[in-house]
C-alpha cells in the first residue's frame, strides 16, 4: 500500500481481508480511532479546555486520577461499546470489566478489548508525551463475559496498537500482518498510513531505564547497565545514550522508529509487585508490536507474550526492542541464576565506598 495516500480504513479492508473476524474486527478498530481522534483533541486543548489537572480519587491501581485520565477512558467507552462488535472491555481505570451500552445478550460479539486510556498521564501537567494503549482478544459471541475471560496470554492477541499524542497524533498497529504507523491528517480527519512495515534494528546503542530505581534492580539489569555506561572503554567497546521519557508508548515508539531497549525490569521494592507494567493492557500489545517489527520482547526469563496472566491488573517486569540487546539480557539473567556470573558490585556503594563511614 502507498504510504502518505492509504487511509485507515482501507488498510484495514485490504489486511483483514481473509481474517475471520475480519468486518467486526476493522469496524472495532475504526472505533478505537474515532476515539483516539477524541482523546487527541482534548490533549491538543489542554489547559484552555479545562482538561488538565488531578482529581481527588485514586483508580483501581491506587494511583492519583488526572481529569484526562477519566475523559480519555469516557471518550474509549463512548465510541467502542455499542457498535456490537464487543462481548466486553477492561480498562486501567475499573477493577472489574466494564458492562457494555447495550443490553440485548444477541448483540454482543466475539471480541475484548483491553486498554489503557491514557498512558503517561502524569506528563500532561508538563505538557509531555502522552498517548493510549490497546489490545483486542477473541471471546465467545452471545456467552456472558466473566473476567477470567480476559486472562489470555498474548499470543492469543488479535490486535493491538497505541496511539501517541505528541507533535502530531499517531496510531500504530498491528493485526499480525506487520506493525503500521499512521498519522492523523487534522485537516481531513483521517488516519493515513504514513510507516508501513516498521522494523527495529537488531542491534542498538540506545537504552531506556528509570535509574532513580537502580538500588532495587537485580545483579543482571546491574550488569548490563554498568556496561553501558562504561562506553568504548568498556567490554561493549561503544558508547551508549540513555534516554527516559516517563511514557511507555513514546519510549516503545522511540525504538519502533530507530531501535534501542527499553527496561522497566524486576525489582526488590515489593514482592507482590514484582513489575510495573500492566500485563494486559500494556506489555502484551507492546511486546506484540515490538516483536511484529523484527524486535523482542521479554520478562528477562522468558518471552513475554506466552507469560500467562493471573489477573487483570497483573504488572509483570518488561525488557523489549531491538533483539540483540534483548537476548543479552536474557542471557544475563540465566548466567545470574544458575550462578555462572560474577556478583555484581557497585564502585560507588562498595564497603569502602566514598559513602561509606569511617
Amino acid at each position: 500500500m502507498s504510504e502518505g495516500r492509504t487511509t485507515l480504513s482501507k488498510f484495514l479492508i485490504e489486511q483483514l481481508r481473509e481474517h475471520p473476524e475480519g468486518a467486526d474486527l476493522g469496524a472495532l478498530l475504526v472505533d478505537v480511532a474515532a476515539a483516539v481522534k477524541s482523546i487527541a483533541a482534548m490533549t491538543a486543548k489542554g489547559a484552555l479546555g479545562g482538561f488538565l489537572g488531578a482529581l481527588e480519587h485514586t483508580n483501581v491501581q491506587g494511583e492519583q486520577q488526572k481529569k484526562l485520565d477519566v475523559l480519555a477512558d469516557e471518550a474509549v467507552q463512548r465510541a467502542c461499546d455499542w457498535g456490537g462488535q464487543l462481548a466486553g472491555l477492561v480498562s486501567e481505570e475499573h477493577e472489574a470489566p466494564l458492562p457494555l451500552a447495550q443490553t440485548d445478550a444477541t448483540r454482543r460479539g466475539a471480541l475484548l478489548l483491553v486498554y489503557d486510556p491514557l498512558d503517561g498521564s502524569s506528563n500532561t501537567d508538563v505538557n509531555g508525551a502522552v498517548g493510549t494503549i490497546f489490545s483486542v482478544l477473541r471471546h465467545s459471541a452471545g456467552t456472558p463475559v466473566v473476567a477470567q475471560d480476559f486472562l489470555q496470554s498474548g499470543t492469543q492477541q488479535v490486535a493491538a496498537g497505541y496511539a501517541l499524542y505528541g507533535a502530531s497524533t499517531m496510531l500504530v498497529l498491528t493485526v499480525g500482518q506487520g506493525t503500521h504507523g499512521f498519522t492523523l491528517d487534522r485537516e481531513v480527519g483521517n488516519f493515513i498510513l504514513t510507516h508501513a512495515h516498521l522494523r527495529i534494528p537488531e542491534d542498538s546503542s540506545e537504552y531506556a531505564i528509570n535509574a532513580s530505581n537502580a538500588r532495587f534492580w537485580e545483579p543482571p539489569v546491574h550488569r548490563y547497565v554498568s556496561e553501558c555506561q562504561a562506553g568504548r572503554s568498556g567490554v561493549r567497546e561503544r558508547d551508549f545514550n540513555m534516554r527516559w521519557i516517563a511514557a511507555f508508548v513514546a519510549e516503545v515508539h522511540r525504538i519502533l522508529m530507530r531501535g534501542g531497549v527499553f527496561l522497566y525490569p524486576k525489582d526488590g521494592r515489593d514482592p507482590a509487585k514484582p513489575g510495573r507494567l500492566r500485563l494486559l493492557y500494556e506489555a502484551n500489545p507492546m511486546a506484540w508490536l515490538v516483536e511484529q517489527a523484527g524486535g523482542a520482547a521479554s520478562t528477562g526469563r522468558g518471552r513475554l507474550l506466552e507469560l500467562a496472566p493471573s489477573a487483570l491488573h497483573q504488572r509483570v517486569p518488561v525488557i523489549l526492542g531491538s533483539r540483540q540487546e534483548v537476548q543479552r539480557l536474557e542471557r544475563y539473567h540465566r548466567e545470574h541464576d544458575a550462578g555462572a556470573d560474577q556478583p555484581f558490585v557497585s564502585p560507588l556503594f562498595n564497603e569502602r565506598s566514598l559513602f561509606a563511614r569511617s
